[in-house]
């Protein structure tokens, strides 16, 4: 299938060109109909295309200089999204340059960029940012928001679940994801207005395409028995921070466990298969990929420390969702939400009028 191609912006991330264009290359090597525009310094984009001779007749190079530096504010950054790799390769998608972004990036001047130069979709307050995380199961959980908001009301939460299980149709390819809220308990009272307001809306709007399965808590994101974790941005952080914290506490107090004798290291060398794939599970780079979602075009954020394999992750999350129109699936799980809650609100005011 022939896609639109993908704005990389060459510059983003820890260790920028070589990397970005190193994974850029390697997604092309898995996806051959995958194009470029490589946005970035013109001659050290060139330099790293010399060692990947796949990339020279599917990427074009849109010269740039300035970069959008880590901890750049993101209201210094608009004023600079004219000139820098990051704001012209978010452009090029309100353009039509490209189909889709993908950066490594300062996350909070992508959002702001990606906010201010696409817009929210129709039915959508605010965009969210969703990320896959790794289960005990085959499949990844979807969780968002992850930080683009750091309020959100019921409105917000219910538009969040509609476009979470619409990216989990994509990527993980469920027809009805399961669908939870974060809260602090499984039962119906507990947690905030704005969370039971929320789980009132999604349990009356049976027909959509998602099935809603109450509260989970933060221990059960990770077990498998649910595909969209939804919560508001502040929580969401501060849960992904938590379990990423977690995973590399494992790994390193296994390290210092294996290394702490002799026997420990021999121990090591039995045990190296289940390490390893444990090693690989907990890989953040086979999970990279967060997406905004929400807004009018496809913009993909990439870990800053990703290796080319992470990078290359990234770009196959644009190209799937570009693949699937995940605008167009939100648009149309948002029309079928108002038409149930609509058709709900009039069944219950024609019973009032019943009754009196």
């Amino acid at each position: 299938m022939s896609l639109p191609r993908i704005a990389i912006d060459a510059m983003g991330g820890d260790e920028g060109v070589r990397v970005m264009i190193e994974g850029a290359a390697l997604a092309r090597r898995r996806h051959d109909q995958f194009k470029f525009l490589l946005v970035g310094d013109e001659a050290r984009i060139k330099r790293a295309l010399e060692n990947h001779p796949n990339m020279a007749g599917a990427s074009e190079i849109l010269h740039c200089e300035d970069v959008v530096a880590g901890d750049e504010k993101p209201t210094q950054a608009l004023r600079r999204a004219k000139t820098t790799s990051m704001g012209l390769a978010v452009n090029a998608v309100k353009m039509g340059d490209a189909g889709a972004a993908v950066s490594a990036g300062n996350t909070g001047a992508l959002m702001a960029m990606s906010k201010l130069a696409l817009r929210t979709m129709p039915g959508i307050d605010r965009p969210a940012l969703a990320a896959l995380l790794p289960t005990l199961e085959e499949h990844d959980v979807i969780m968002l928001d992850l930080g683009a908001n750091t309020e959100a009301d019921a409105r917000n939460l219910v538009q969040f679940a509609i476009m979470g299980a619409a990216y989990s149709r994509v990527v993980n390819g469920f027809d009805r994801p399961r669908v939870r809220l974060l809260n602090i308990g499984t039962e119906e009272i507990k947690g905030t207005e704005a969370l039971r307001d929320a789980a009132a809306q999604l349990q009356q709007a049976s027909g959509l395409a998602l099935q809603f399965d109450g509260f989970v808590e933060s221990d059960k994101i990770n077990r498998g028995e649910v595909d969209v974790v939804v919560t508001d941005g502040f929580s969401g952080n501060i849960a992904l921070k938590a379990i990423e914290g977690a995973a590399r506490f494992v790994t390193d107090l296994l390290r210092n466990a294996f290394t702490s004798s002799l026997r420990s290291k021999i121990g090591f060398l039995v045990s190296r298969p289940a390490t390893e794939l444990l090693k690989h599970h907990l890989d953040p780079n086979n999970h990279n990929g967060a997406v905004f979602l929400g807004l009018n075009g496809v913009v993909v954020k990439s870990h800053g420390s990703a290796t080319a394999k992470g990078v290359a992750n990234a770009v196959e999350v644009a190209a799937r969702l570009l693949e699937d129109d995940i605008t167009n699936r939100i648009t149309q799980d948002l029309a079928e939400l108002n038409e149930t809650l609509w058709r709900g609100t009039n069944n219950g005011d024609s019973s009032a009028e019943d009754a009196e």
